[in-house]
């Protein structure tokens, strides 16, 4: 089994990957293949409503200049799917949202193709905006008819600059057991 988690953040090893990849530490312990996502320095635009995922129904975007259809195939290859952001403005990042949309236009209009896979938001935050930004993160998971999966509180950690997460002992903790989590309902899906 496969999970691929996206970090959203402008910045490749800041504190939402610290969050990521705590939370695909466990599931390795799992025996889970994993694979961090990183979005910066690869911009990608929203969706342009262009409609053509539902006329060609060919598993992808007809907008083809930025790196949207391998992410999107990475989604589908996967059967957990983690997507993570720091809070910009108490919500999720541009960049996290444009690939929202998109894959998520993308797996509607071929007839659903995240269905019954797991996922999970976590967001790296300095103050407020957290509750916002994870709400925004799982109406993927919800609109595709996914398993959210939750940990011992919302999957949350504090900090502003790069390392601070670290200090965030009940937030690494939630991190550790959403990945133990993930990893059970996936064997249990797959059982």
């Amino acid at each position: 089994m496969k999970v691929v988690a996206f970090n959203g953040s402008s910045r490749k090893d800041g504190n939402t990957a610290i969050l990521l990849n705590t939370v695909l530490a466990e599931l390795e312990k799992e025996g889970m293949e994993t694979e961090l996502v990183q979005l910066a320095g690869s911009p990608l635009q929203g969706c342009i409503a262009c409609y053509k995922c539902f006329e060609n129904k060919d598993r992808k975007c007809a907008v083809t200049k930025d790196k949207l259809n391998e992410y999107l195939e990475k989604m589908i290859a996967a059967d957990g799917i983690i997507l993570g952001t720091p809070v910009y403005y108490a919500d999720a990042s541009a960049t996290i949202k444009a690939l929202i949309e998109r894959c998520g236009f993308v797996s509607g209009a071929n007839g659903g193709l995240f269905i019954h896979k797991a996922g999970a938001a976590v967001a790296a935050v300095r103050r407020a905006g957290a509750i916002r930004a994870f709400d925004t993160l799982n109406h993927l998971f919800q609109y595709s008819q996914m398993f959210v999966v939750g940990s011992t509180y919302w999957n949350v950690g504090i900090g502003r600059n790069p390392g601070d997460v670290k200090n965030d002992e009940e937030g690494l903790k939630t991190m550790e057991n959403l990945g133990k989590n993930m990893a059970w309902l996936l064997k249990k899906i797959h059982a």
